[in-house]
């Protein structure tokens, strides 16, 4: 958890920006492509889904398991309603 904390607060903030603005710009990308309503949170879910079929395929990928715990993490906080 704290390594997944660490990349979603840090590294990922400085490399590509916040959370949240890349969640609601992937929201509404998602939403024309499909032609339906995504949220922010649900971008969330859908990014942990997609960690959680890689590891079907490679249990034991340290990434994809810090990965998927920080898409849970951040589909949970607060502003992502």
């Amino acid at each position: 958890m704290d390594k997944a904390a660490s990349l979603t607060v840090n590294d990922r903030d400085e490399q590509y920006g916040s959370w949240s603005e890349n969640a609601e710009a992937t929201a509404t990308i998602w939403s024309v492509l499909l032609d339906a309503p995504v949220s922010a949170r649900q971008v969330a879910l859908c990014m942990a889904a997609l960690k959680m079929v890689r590891l079907r395929k490679h249990e034991t990928h340290e990434d994809s398991w810090v990965d998927l715990a920080g898409y849970a993490a951040l589909g949970g906080e607060n502003d992502q309603a």
